[in-house]
């Protein structure tokens, strides 16, 4: 039986809840500040409580973007079972069991209840060193371009407003730089792939797909290196590529994209399915034969996008080159 240890991770700070009985509802709480030098403390401080060795503490987090990546590393390279939980499912959980008030120890104590009931966790493991490497260029990659994207925009609006020489002459430049920094990024990606057999192999596979060039085959490099899918509906899922219904007054029977997941992968994979309704035989088809049928352009485009993501997901999980299918 592992001991349960709930950690709710914040920007600044991060609440910790030990599960001392389950039945009787007692419990231990302490606050750490959310910084490198307090993670040994932490550590220590579910070791004296516990009063086990780490590998009969179960540690259940929910993700929240990177602040909790750094103080995750730290416990498991200290020996404790690590337990990501789904957000939307704690969430669920914690509605369940009636917790009223949502607080940060509150959210803690709820993840060390839901560390409890679960039957065959599948534990927490950290990526290779080169896939984490990966994941910070990437991240860093996606910050840039969206600082390219608003640099672009406010260009764009003083193009077309009365504004000085000097700001417009600022504005040209920092699109400049960026573009610059863009490039470089870019490169280094390419040349860390090159250097990793497993992901040059796995950039070879989906290029060898009609209608995924460099940019969709070096965001699903990193995607299929750094998550773990069984099944091509959990990719979709994971990219909001899933038909959702929404039916409203009149409306009836209409659906969209859930979009949930991040929003840049679907950007990539919007004009590499716009190529693949063109040039790859299975996807036109599909594409041409949903138009027949009544749907919208965008609701036949979404398929494709989906289509393009599971064909992906297929090459590199079966570690074979693409074969396309008879139309």
């Amino acid at each position: 039986m592992h001991y349960s240890i709930g950690i709710d991770f914040g920007k600044d700070k991060l609440d910790i809840c030990w599960l001392r009985d389950v039945r009787a509802n007692k419990k231990k709480t302490k606050v750490f500040p959310n910084q490198r030098k307090e993670f040994e403390a932490i550590a220590n401080w579910i070791r004296k409580n516990t009063k086990v060795e780490p590998q009969e503490v179960l540690i259940t987090a929910e993700p929240t973007g990177v602040y909790h990546e750094a103080c995750i590393y730290f416990l498991h390279e200290q020996g404790f079972n690590i337990y990501l939980a789904n957000p939307g499912k704690a969430k669920q959980f914690t509605q369940a069991i009636g917790l009223v008030h949502k607080t940060d120890k509150s959210d803690a104590y709820a993840l060390a209840r839901y560390g409890t009931g679960k039957e065959d966790l599948e534990l927490w493991q950290p990526e290779a060193p080169e896939v984490r490497e990966l994941k910070a260029l990437m991240r860093r990659l996606d910050a840039l371009e969206k600082d390219h994207q608003r640099e672009v925009n406010r260009l764009e609006a003083s193009e077309t407003a009365d504004v000085s020489e000097r700001v417009l002459q600022s504005l040209y430049d920092m699109v400049a730089v960026i573009e610059s920094e863009i490039r470089k990024l870019k490169t280094d990606i390419d040349d860390h792939i090159v250097r990793h057999p497993h992901l040059k192999k796995n950039r070879q596979l989906l290029e060898s797909i009609k209608g995924v060039g460099e940019v969709v085959s070096r965001e699903l490099t990193y995607l299929f290196a750094a998550k773990s899918f069984k099944q091509a509906k959990q990719v979709a899922c994971y990219a909001g590529l899933i038909p959702k219904l929404q039916e409203s007054g009149k409306q009836r029977g209409r659906t969209s994209l859930s979009k949930e997941g991040p929003s840049r992968i679907r950007a990539k994979l919007y004009m590499a399915a716009v190529v693949a309704t063109q040039h790859n035989p299975a996807i036109r088809s599909q594409y041409h034969r949903l138009l027949s049928a009544g749907k919208t352009k965008m609701q036949a485009l979404g398929a494709a996008m989906r289509k393009l993501l599971q064909i992906c997901f297929g090459v590199v999980k079966n570690q074979k080159e693409y074969m396309p299918q008879a139309a």
